[in-house]
Parts: structure tokens; sequence; C-alpha cells
């Protein structure tokens, strides 16, 4: 047997689910009943719980499903609206099945699902270096999020002395423009103003040596004045099939 707040309660989430097809919130149930606080709401939810009549639903918010409606008392009072809200004209409550959808939240699009197009330079040697082919004509799509801050560009992999790292022969590259890096930093590097290769940097001294991941590569040592940064590796794309 039900108290006059739990069939009070009832009543109007039943209600709320018929018109909108979300239960309301323990805000909107507080005011609903003249309650003080929630608290009260969440004595009387959990008392209609246990006793059968709703059930609420795991991991979504103002999800509350009705259960043994039925069983409730005839002399239930009509169903207590929330001031100022407006109910259908003609609507007459009946046994509400349960299982009602929360409505989708809305949500910004998540900037890992846009693209950007970025220029392909052509080819970089991740093998014996070669020249790059600028072809401005050329572009490829890859997603916002590996481009953040500064400028970009992408470039075709020939070879695989950088498989060690994941890098194979045929992926793409997406490089951020710098003129600097720190040690380990794989990057693409101008020598001789002619060649170019993508390797790990390492500095001593005042020589340079560009490394290859591949044992059966070795690395190749030049002076400061050979090497010049074009710019470091943020990202990489790869086809498959």
């Amino acid at each position: 047997m039900l108290t006059k707040k739990q069939q009070e309660l009832l009543r109007f989430i039943e209600q709320r689910l018929s018109v909108d097809g979300v239960s309301p919130s323990f805000e909107e149930m507080k005011e609903a009943l003249n309650l003080k606080s929630k608290s009260g709401i969440h004595r009387l939810i959990s008392a209609l719980e246990e006793r059968g009549f709703i059930r609420r639903l795991p991991h979504r918010a103002r999800a509350l499903e009705l259960v043994n409606r039925a069983a409730a008392e005839p002399s239930m009072p009509e169903p207590i609206l929330a001031r100022d809200r407006p109910m259908r004209t003609g609507f007459s409550p009946n046994v509400i099945a349960g299982n009602f959808p929360a409505p989708p939240e809305t949500q910004e699009p998540s900037q890992s699902l846009e693209s950007v197009a970025l220029p392909l330079y052509g080819k970089i040697a991740a093998g014996t270096p070669i020249e790059a082919l600028r072809n401005h004509s050329e572009h490829v799509d890859v997603p916002a999020a590996m481009v953040t801050g500064g400028e970009h560009y992408a470039l075709s992999v020939s070879g695989d002395s950088m498989l060690d790292a994941g890098i194979h022969d045929g992926d793409t590259v997406i490089i951020q423009r710098c003129e600097n890096a720190e040690n380990g930093t794989i990057v693409v590097a101008l020598v001789d103003e002619h060649e170019v290769t993508l390797k790990r940097i390492r500095r001593k001294g005042s020589a340079i040596a560009l490394e290859p991941a591949n044992a059966d590569y070795e690395t190749r040592i030049f002076g400061p004045d050979r090497v010049r940064i074009q710019g470091r590796l943020v990202g990489l794309l790869r086809q498959y099939g």
C-alpha cells in the first residue's frame, strides 16, 4: 500500500512519461510535490522501486521506467503538473509501457570527425635520400586533430629504413613545419640543400647524426652546416588492401 506522497509521485512520473516520453528531474519532482529538499524525493523513489512500481535504468540520466502501474491505489489523485507547465487538452493517461528512450544529448561535432586538406609534397626517402617533389596540386585529407597548431604538410614514404619506428614504404606522414627539434625526434632533414630524408636526429657537439630505424641501414654523420630541419613527424596515415 502506497502513501499519499508515493501515490502523487508515481502519478506525476506517469503523466510526464506519457506527455514527454522522459521522466521528470528530481528538481521537478520536488517542486510538484511541494517538498523542501531532493532527499525526500530520493526516499520516495527508493520506496516505489522497492515495491516494484518503477525501475531506475542504469547509466542513463533521468531514466525511470514504470513497471507495475496497475497495482496502484484506485483512489489516486489526478496527475500533478509542475508549476506553469502546460498539459495537452483532452489527454487521459493510461497504463504506460516502459522502456522509454531518453532524448539524445546535443553535442558539438567532435574535432576528430573533421578533416583538413594538406598539400602532398611528393615522396620522401626512408632509405637513400631523394629530392622531394613538391606538387601543390595534390592534397590529402587528414583528421583535424592531427594538425593542431602550426603549418603542416604531407609526404609519401619511399623505402623501409624507418620500419622499426612503425613507418612503412607507401605510408603518408604528416609533418609539422619547424626548424629545430629535440634529440630523438623523427624529422624531415634537408641534406646539402638538395637531398631530403626522414630520419631520427641526434646531435653530439657540432655533429649531426641522422639515424635509421632499421638495422640494414647505417647512421649518417654530418657537419652542422650540411643539415637543415624542415619539419617533424606528428602523424601517419596508412592504406590497407
